[in-house]
């Protein structure tokens, strides 16, 4: 694909030609350069001919399409690392094979003191329920394991793993026989990963980091925290990353800051903002995210982490010391007690200091009209995950099983968000759902609740664009000069316009309307597959024999 000069470092200059050129500085563009870790020039295949003896390396692109580099929002790395190269139980059907899989996994490693386990979810496996105690005890021959459930809001663990943590059975979220929610959840998680060696650690970020650069991602947002990971865990991944050729690493930890001391504390640590995964509530699927009304499959509304109190004071001292500030939340209590808090910040500390903070919401799964009046109103960004849509959306899925169909139909409404100008930020929450922007990007044009599909091209935005707007990256996540070299290369098909309306994709496809292709995310539609990654004009992936 390329002619690389032999120079014994990477190329200062680089021409791609000949493909297709994803910029909104010239929608026909078949050719781009850059220098350093910026792109210079986009343009025409024919203007191409006067940079070619110029340049340090040529690259012809065969066709192959040219965007900006994916950007994930919501990650959380060490435990995709696990996930990828240990126990991962995503995607199993039953529990017979669940237990036939953990049977396995310790079978392989006879040398492990802790087993670490991630994905199940039993809610519609035909046995019906999650294996038992005694089941998995005897799967883990009576060695400790952690299996966290999908959304890891809640965990299966073995006695052996109990025993470990004195007192745990005295912690809210423990229930004999039951998953563990909560602290007792936070407690055995904290103990499980204790166990981890510094070097399986950093063998499990680095396994991460690359499957996110062969998937054309080029930054990653960790969303680390208390009860997440350890500190440890946090500085080790920001330090592996900055001296890695790999993806960029912007990291949050989830730590109420109520002080100019606390927020040092936060910035020490590395960390762009005190925000991620600071619980307002826990998750759908374990029934812990605080709802208005009953689950509709459990006597409870689930429960608070913070009140619109403490969510005000964090976002006043975040706000003031210049920090941002951000929260999960996931159920419609929880994400009015959000509204709620920042209203009450902006009273605080002024409304054009809040909305130049860029504080965001991760999740934002079931928003009412207020709440989203809200977010726009304060420029709240909500760092949204698609996925889960895919997952568990639709008539027979988790949401409708957990809060009836007629609720479930209004999760996630990306359209009315996009519609009232809240910015996007799309992520996965990997391992929950496994790294895929493509994937993403389909799951929010073909949303399960037509409603709230949104276009492709604004799908790619928010996995691209929105996600560098939401770390302060103006510039970033867009093929135009002067932008930061941040592209992946794909071979894809035709390139189309997709939109939920068809009139605006009629015109979209009119060449007066001047807007650049996407692939053909149509489900069932074979999706584009990364031929290299580069970040800051570095190579970071290249696919073998290309």
């Amino acid at each position: 694909m390329s002619e690389r000069t032999a120079h014994g470092h990477e190329p200062r200059t680089v021409l791609l030609r000949g493909g297709e050129v994803h910029s909104p500085a010239d929608p026909f563009a078949t050719a781009m350069v850059t220098q350093g870790g910026s792109i210079a020039w986009v343009g025409s295949e024919s203007a191409a001919d006067s940079f070619a003896d110029g340049v340090d390396e040529t690259v012809h692109l065969d066709g192959a399409l040219v965007t900006p580099s994916f950007t994930d929002a919501h990650v959380h790395t060490t435990a995709t690392g696990l996930a990828l190269t240990g126990l991962d139980l995503t995607g199993v059907q039953s529990l017979r094979d669940a237990l036939a899989r953990v049977r396995d996994y310790a079978a392989s490693r006879p040398g492990d003191k802790m087993l670490l386990g991630h994905g199940w979810d039993a809610t519609h496996w035909p046995e019906g329920r999650h294996p038992t105690r005694a089941e998995l005890d005897e799967a883990a021959g009576g060695r400790p394991l952690y299996l966290s459930r999908t959304d890891v809001h809640s965990a299966l663990v073995t006695t052996a793993l109990l025993e470990l943590v004195p007192g745990v059975a005295q912690l809210t979220g423990f229930a004999d026989g039951e998953p563990l929610t909560r602290d007792a959840h936070h407690a055995v998680r904290d103990r499980a990963h204790a166990s981890l060696t510094p070097e399986r650690r950093a063998e499990a970020q680095r396994a991460a980091l690359d499957h996110a650069a062969s998937l054309g991602i080029g930054d990653l947002h960790e969303c680390a925290g208390p009860g997440i990971s350890g500190e440890d865990d946090f500085t080790a991944l920001l330090s592996l990353a900055a001296e890695a050729n790999g993806p960029r690493v912007h990291g949050y930890w989830a730590e109420p800051v109520t002080s100019p001391a606390d927020a040092a504390r936060i910035r020490e640590l590395g960390a762009l903002g005190a925000a991620g995964d600071l619980f307002a509530d826990g998750s759908l699927g374990s029934r812990t995210a605080h709802l208005k009304a009953p689950y509709a499959d459990a006597p409870h509304h689930g429960g608070a982490y913070l009140d619109a109190d403490a969510i005000a004071a964090h976002v006043a001292a975040c706000t003031e010391a210049g920090l941002q500030a951000g929260f999960h939340a996931i159920g419609d209590a929880a994400l009015t007690a959000v509204a709620e808090g920042v209203r009450a910040a902006a009273d605080r500390v002024g409304t054009d200091r809040v909305r130049a903070a860029r504080h965001r919401v991760e999740h934002a799964e079931m928003p009412d009209a207020e709440v989203i009046a809200a977010f726009a109103e304060f420029a709240l960004t909500a760092s949204v995950q698609p996925g889960f849509d895919a997952a568990w959306g639709g008539t027979e899925g988790m949401y409708a099983a957990r809060l009836g169909a007629e609720r479930a139909a209004g999760l996630n409404p990306y359209a009315a968000l996009q519609r009232a100008g809240v910015p996007l930020a799309f992520g996965s929450d990997s391992p929950v759902i496994p790294l895929g922007p493509w994937e993403a990007v389909r799951a929010a044009a073909f949303h399960r609740t037509p409603e709230h599909r949104i276009s492709v091209r604004g799908g790619f935005t928010a996995h691209t664009r929105g996600g560098r707007r939401a770390v302060g990256s103006d510039d970033g996540g867009v093929l135009v000069p002067g932008a930061p070299a941040d592209y992946a290369l794909w071979r894809t098909g035709e390139l189309l316009v997709q939109a939920p309306d068809l009139r605006v994709a009629n015109w979209s496809t009119d060449p007066r309307s001047g807007t650049p292709g996407l692939p053909d995310l149509t489900p069932g539609a074979q999706l584009p597959l990364c031929l290299r990654t580069v970040v800051a004009g570095r190579t970071v992936y290249e696919r073998p024999n290309e």
